[in-house]
This record gives C-alpha cells, structure tokens and sequence, in this order.
C-alpha cells in the first residue's frame, strides 16, 4: 500500500490527526508557559518554602516518563474516584513535564540578568512583585525565546503519548497505529506520512521561532 492509496483512503484521518496534534500542542503549550512562570517566580521568591517547593516541581515532572505520567492519571486516578478524560490526561501529563523544563529555560534566562540590575531596582524601592513584572520577567522571556521554541517543538512530540490511550481523534502516532492495524501492508508510509506531519510542523515553528529571537534578542 503505498502513499497515494493510504492519502485516498485515509487522507481526511491524517488531516484529523495533523489537527489534534496542533490543538493538543497549543493547550499544553499555553498552560504549560503560565505555569512555568509561576513555578520559576516560587524559585527566585525570597520565601524559602516557595522556593523549596518551585525546585522540588521541576525535579520531579522534568524527571519523570511521560507514559509513567500518564498512565497513573489515566489508569490509576479512577480507583481514587477522579475520572479523566483521555484528551485531559494526556493535556495534563504533556503540561506538568512541559511546565518544568519551561522553568528551567526560564531559570537560565534569570541567571543572565546582572546582579547590578538587581540592586539598582532594590535602590528604587520596588517591591519583590515590582521586580519580578518590571525587569526579571521581562528579560527572562527574551532570553528564553529559542529555549522556549525548542520546548514547544518538544512539546508537540510529547502529544505522541495520546497514542496510548484510546484518544479520540487520533493524533498523529495514532493515526498510524490505526492504520497499520487496519492493513498491514501500510507499513512504512503510514509512519511516513504522520513524519512529515512532524517534521513540517518543527520547521515552521523553528523558523518563526529563530525571526522572534532575531527581533527581542538582547544584545550584550
């Protein structure tokens, strides 16, 4: 079975799963980014615990397997009498690794930021919230743009994970699963086509990625 078959009968599919990986791609971008800010704002508070508790997140969702994730959402969740659906398990594992080593880009772009910044904003008189929203924030978020790019691209991959629930609509792995099961003969064109969907999709973001870094880089 080659590609032109599998695109005639499986075309609309594709194009279902193409879709759901963006959707679910976006959601656990956009949630993930938030909470990554909130979490690296715990890890600079000056309150110990907070930022006891912002490390501790980070090392243990960047530190965990996706599948471990959500499997225990998905598999162990409903013998604690919290029922989720497929979409939301896989939104929620994809979001807590995604939100960790989104911290951690964001970490690294804190670190770039001058001590003398620092001092000069306490000089002022600004308040810890002050600081974090006028100059820590905002420089973390240029420095992060091509960290955060990557991530997001990571991200995107990572949805792969809805393969291994009975997600409906597909997504892209998922797709092929269903069409290999279904005819066997797809073989290598099934995974060919899902990895163009891939591949495309991490070049267009890795492009228009690059173009935001080129204009809020900060020059040093």
């Amino acid at each position: 079975m080659g590609l032109s078959e599998i695109l005639t009968e499986y075309g609309g599919m594709y194009l279902q799963a193409l879709l759901t990986t963006w959707k679910l791609t976006a959601i656990s971008f956009s949630l993930g980014f938030v909470l990554a800010i909130l979490i690296t704002i715990l890890r600079v508070s000056p309150v110990k615990p907070l930022r006891v508790f912002g490390d501790f997140y980070v090392q243990v969702f960047r530190n965990i397997a996706g599948i471990s994730l959500l499997i225990f959402l998905y598999y162990a969740f409903p013998y604690l009498g919290i029922l989720l659906s497929e979409q939301t398990c896989v939104l929620i594992a994809v979001t807590l690794i995604g939100s960790a080593f989104g911290s951690e880009n964001f970490m690294t772009g804190v670190n770039t930021i001058g001590v003398g910044q620092i001092e000069a904003a306490r000089s002022l008189g600004l308040t810890f919230t002050q600081m974090i929203r006028l100059v820590i924030i905002p420089q973390a978020l240029r420095s992060a743009v091509l960290p955060m790019t990557n991530l997001l691209i990571a991200i995107m991959l990572t949805t792969a994970l809805g393969s291994q629930v009975p997600l409906d609509p597909h997504e892209l792995t998922g797709i092929v699963a269903y069409v290999t099961t279904r005819n066997s003969t797809a073989g290598l064109a099934a995974f060919i086509l899902a990895a163009l969907g891939y591949v495309g999709t991490a070049l267009v973001i890795g492009y228009f990625g690059n173009r935001l870094d080129k204009k809020v880089r900060i020059l040093r």
